[in-house]
C-alpha cells in the first residue's frame, strides 16, 4: 500500500496536480513518526513489503488503538500480534472492521495481502496444547499472501498420526513445526522432507521443560538437516520467515 500510495504522490507531482510543498505537507512523517510514546517505522512497507506489526504487551488499549489509526491511514493494512480479547474489543469500538482471530491472537485491518509465492506453507503443531502458537503462525503467513495448510495434533508420542499425512508434508514447499515438551517432532519432519523446517518451541511442557527450553535445545541440536529455530512461543516470526523463503 505505501509503494502505490507514493507511486501516486509522485504522479500528482508530476502532473502538476499537486505543490511541491503539498506533497512534503503529506510526507511528513517519513521515516517515521514521534506519537511520544512510540516511534512508528513508517518507512517500513517500502522497506519489507509489509507495514510495522504491533506486539501488543506491554501497551494500554488506547496506545494501540492510536498506533493502529496511525498504521492504518498512511498503510492500508494493520496487523497486531499477541492481542488480548479485551484489547481486540476496544480497538473494535473504533474500528469495527478489524477481524480478530481468538486462538492466534492476532487482529488484522484491511485487505489480505495479494495470494502469492511458490507453493504452500503447512504448519504442524505436535499437540492441542500448541494450537495457540501454531495460529499465530498460519495467520501471520496467510496475511502476508502466503497459502497456508494445517496439520495439527500429530506428536511423536503417536507418530502414526503423523506417517498417515506423508502426502501433505511432501507438497509444502516450506513446513513450520509447533511443539513443546521434548520438540522432538521438529526432527521427525525435516528427517522425511526436502524443504525448509522451520521449527517452533513451545512454553508447553512439565517442570523439567523449563518453559520451553527444553524443546528449543532439541530443535538446536537436531541431526535432521534443513531445520532453522526461532525463538520459544514466537510462531509470528516463524510464519513471517516461512512466508520470505515460500517467495
Amino acid at each position: 500500500m505505501a509503494l502505490e500510495w507514493l507511486y501516486s504522490l509522485l504522479e500528482q507531482v508530476r502532473n502538476g496536480e499537486l505543490s511541491v510543498q503539498e506533497a512534503l505537507e503529506r510526507l511528513r512523517g517519513f521515516p517515521y513518526e514521534d506519537l511520544g510514546f512510540a516511534r512508528v517505522d513508517t518507512h517500513r512497507a517500502l522497506r519489507k513489503g509489509f507495514p510495522e506489526v504491533i506486539f501488543c504487551p506491554g501497551k494500554t488499549a488506547q496506545q494501540i488503538v492510536e498506533i493502529v489509526g496511525r498504521i492504518r491511514a498512511r498503510e492500508g493494512r494493520v496487523l497486531a500480534a499477541r492481542a488480548s480479547a479485551e484489547v481486540a474489543d476496544v480497538v473494535r469500538q473504533t474500528f469495527p472492521e478489524a477481524i480478530y482471530y481468538a486462538t492466534a491472537r492476532m487482529l488484522f485491518l484491511g485487505q489480505p495481502m495479494p495470494r502469492s509465492g511458490r507453493g504452500t506453507v503447512l504448519v504442524v503443531s505436535a499437540g492441542t496444547a500448541d494450537i495457540p502458537v501454531a495460529e499465530e503462525a498460519a495467520v501471520t503467513a496467510e496475511t502476508l499472501g502466503s497459502p497456508v495448510e494445517r496439520l495439527y495434533d500429530v506428536g511423536v508420542a503417536g507418530i502414526h498420526r503423523l506417517l498417515d499425512q506423508q502426502e501433505r508434508l511432501f507438497k509444502a514447499s516450506v513446513l513450520i513445526v509447533v511443539a513443546g515438551m521434548e520438540g522432538a517432532l521438529t526432527s521427525v519432519v525435516a528427517g522425511l522432507v526436502n524443504r525448509p523446517v522451520i521449527g517452533v518451541p513451545t512454553s508447553i511442557g512439565y517442570g523439567a521443560s523449563l518453559g520451553g527450553i527444553a524443546a528449543l535445545l532439541t530443535m538446536l541440536n537436531s541431526c535432521a538437516p534443513g531445520v532453522g529455530v526461532v525463538n520459544i512461543d514466537n510462531g509470528f516470526g516463524a510464519g513471517y520467515l516461512a512466508h520470505l523463503i515460500n517467495q
